[in-house]
């Protein structure tokens, strides 16, 4: 009920679509009736007095009736389906809106491919409640009631025999309701599981070729599938079993109508006109029945769907959980993590502990450590993708918490080692933090890239389509778009997380040279394990643990003998750990 509330909340924003479908559906109610009610006239009329004027009549009477029936069941059909998928239309936006909303937290916690389950398996479960079943209660329900209006206006003591087997009826759908219900949720279930299984598979083509995994991820695949096949099958055979239950009550009802209905007739009590025109009413009422119950499997599998999507649409978002008030001003004097500590939900160890370091404005720091020492994880605090658990990160001396999220993030350029590229044009990939910026922008910025040269030897130039993540070009070149991209945000503050160490020599020469002039005048966090490629870096910050263990210049560093030494002379004169 409390599902059914809230999807009502959506219809009634298009109260008088929905006000002129129901009306629709009431006049289409009412021909049905009058169907059955127009059989006592022919029957006793027609062939029992052989009434000529209703010979006439009653045939073009039927006819008008027909067509009447047809064009209100156009209104209410093109009606009912225009409010149900403009609803539907809503929910999809609204909850897209929410997963681009949610934070970094809970995508690590979420597949890309049970998300996407929800937005296109569970909403389309749900559109198809909210066309066709909402068609079906509407048209159904009301055309039951027409024709329950002719059956007691016929003889209310034969409709009182009809309506005994009516809770038999409503306990069996109710039952069966619940286990089609369970079913549903768990198949949905397995169909985020495909969706997963799929997209993992798809988006690491080139591993599982390379290993020779083709029938490994098809079997994985198979697996899951065959899964979802019982549960689809159970589903079906309780939705059955429903319907069959359901037609044998219905025969008791129609048995105890014959039986009492003509010993009416025989006793003279009811004329044949009536007993057939209550017959031809009560098959009429019975197709409409039938329907709402096997459409209780299709509202119970979007009531199922529905739970799934409202759950995802009530969990608090980063707007949600964004306290900030104020906007954040461009710094000037500095990014500070004071006693900072962090610990990621379901770990049990911290992975940063007490970390307390000033970065001033205008400064390079370089961040290095083994992997897992915490590196990342301190960077990924200055946006927000996660809060601290206990200390502060602050910028000029304010907490960043207390600062709006989208003034925080706008001071903020990131260029990583996985460069996320659209599957669209150049020219829009670089200007993706600068919708509005100029043609002219655009080139300078991919100038300034080293990209431009490259991008003119493209087949459409700044127009070309590079592909879903840019597989149309090569790694350089998709890093030297990202740091057009960065350049042209133009922030203040820059973080670079392992963006050469993918490359090779020359295409690492390249994107060097861009990265030195997007880190002109630029507070930069540099993350890197090539460290030949931080060591002119205003200070240089090894980690360990989740702790910082030193801290200094290259030369500095390599004097003081301690980690860093060790780290240096690793990848540089091939001494063993």
């Amino acid at each position: 009920m409390t599902l059914f509330l809230r999807l009502l909340r959506y219809l009634l924003r298009y109260r008088v679509r929905l006000g002129a479908a129901l009306g629709c559906s009431a006049l289409v109610a009412a021909m049905t009736g009058a169907y059955a009610w127009l059989v006592r006239p022919v029957l006793d009329g027609i062939f029992i007095a052989k009434d000529q004027t209703l010979l006439l009549v009653l045939p073009l009477t039927i006819l008008g009736v027909s067509v009447l029936k047809a064009v209100f069941n156009y209104g209410q059909a093109y009606l009912i389906n225009y409010v149900g998928n403009q609803v539907v239309t809503e929910i999809r936006e609204e909850l897209f809106l929410q997963l681009m909303r949610m934070p970094v937290g809970y995508h690590d916690s979420n597949t890309s491919g049970r998300l996407m389950s929800h937005v296109f398996n569970d909403v389309s479960l749900m559109a198809n409640a909210g066309a066709g079943v909402m068609r079906e209660l509407f048209q159904q329900g009301l055309t039951c009631l027409a024709l329950m209006g002719v059956i007691f206006y016929q003889n209310w003591k034969l409709a009182t025999v009809s309506i005994i087997v009516a809770p038999l009826s409503i306990y069996t759908i109710v039952r069966r309701g619940k286990r089609l219900r369970t079913l549903a949720t768990r198949g949905q279930e397995k169909v985020g599981d495909m969706s997963s299984a799929v997209q993992e598979s798809l988006s690491g083509i080139r591993v599982v070729k390379a290993f020779g995994r083709e029938e490994m991820e098809a079997d994985r695949f198979r697996r899951i599938n065959r899964s979802f096949f019982g549960l689809s099958m159970k589903a079906i055979q309780v939705s059955s079993v429903s319907s069959s239950q359901l037609e044998l009550t219905s025969v008791l009802g129609v048995a105890a109508i014959i039986w009492y209905g003509g010993y009416l007739v025989i006793t003279g009590a009811m004329t044949a006109g009536a007993f057939f025109s209550f017959m031809t009413a009560m098959f009429l009422a019975y197709s409409p029945l039938r329907r709402l119950g096997t459409t209780n499997h299709t509202v119970q599998q979007a009531l199922a769907a529905a739970e799934r999507v409202f759950a995802v649409l009530d969990l608090p978002n980063e707007q949600d959980r964004d306290h900030g008030r104020e906007d954040l001003p461009v710094i000037r004097q500095s990014l500070e993590f004071r006693h900072v500590t962090f610990r990621y939900e379901g770990h049990d160890r911290e992975a940063l502990a007490n970390v307390t370091l000033t970065v001033g404005a205008g400064e390079n720091v370089a961040l290095v450590g083994s992997s897992g020492s915490g590196k990342s994880t301190l960077v990924s605090l200055v946006p927000r993708f996660y809060d601290p658990t206990g200390g502060a990160v602050l910028i000029d001396g304010q907490d960043i918490q207390g600062c709006t999220l989208r003034s925080l993030r706008a001071q903020i350029g990131i260029v990583s080692q996985d460069t996320m590229l659209f599957d669209d044009s150049v020219k829009k990939n670089i200007a993706y933090g600068r919708p509005e910026a100029t043609e002219a922008e655009v080139e300078t910025a991919a100038k300034a890239a080293y990209a431009h040269d490259f991008i003119q030897r493209l087949p459409n130039g700044y127009d070309t389509m590079i592909g879903e993540d840019g597989v149309k070009l090569s790694g350089g070149e998709r890093q030297r778009l990202a740091i057009a991209r960065a350049i042209l945000r133009d922030p203040p503050i820059l973080i670079l997380d392992e963006a050469t160490s993918a490359l090779d020599s020359e295409s690492e020469r390249i994107v060097q040279m861009a990265i030195s002039n997007v880190m002109k005048n630029r507070t930069t966090l540099i993350i890197a394990h090539r460290l030949s490629t931080i060591q002119k870096a205003d200070r240089i910050v090894v980690m360990d643990h989740g702790r910082i263990a030193e801290v200094g210049s290259h030369e500095e560093l390599l004097k003081r003998g301690g980690m860093y030494k060790r780290l240096h002379s690793i990848q540089f004169l091939d001494v063993a750990p």
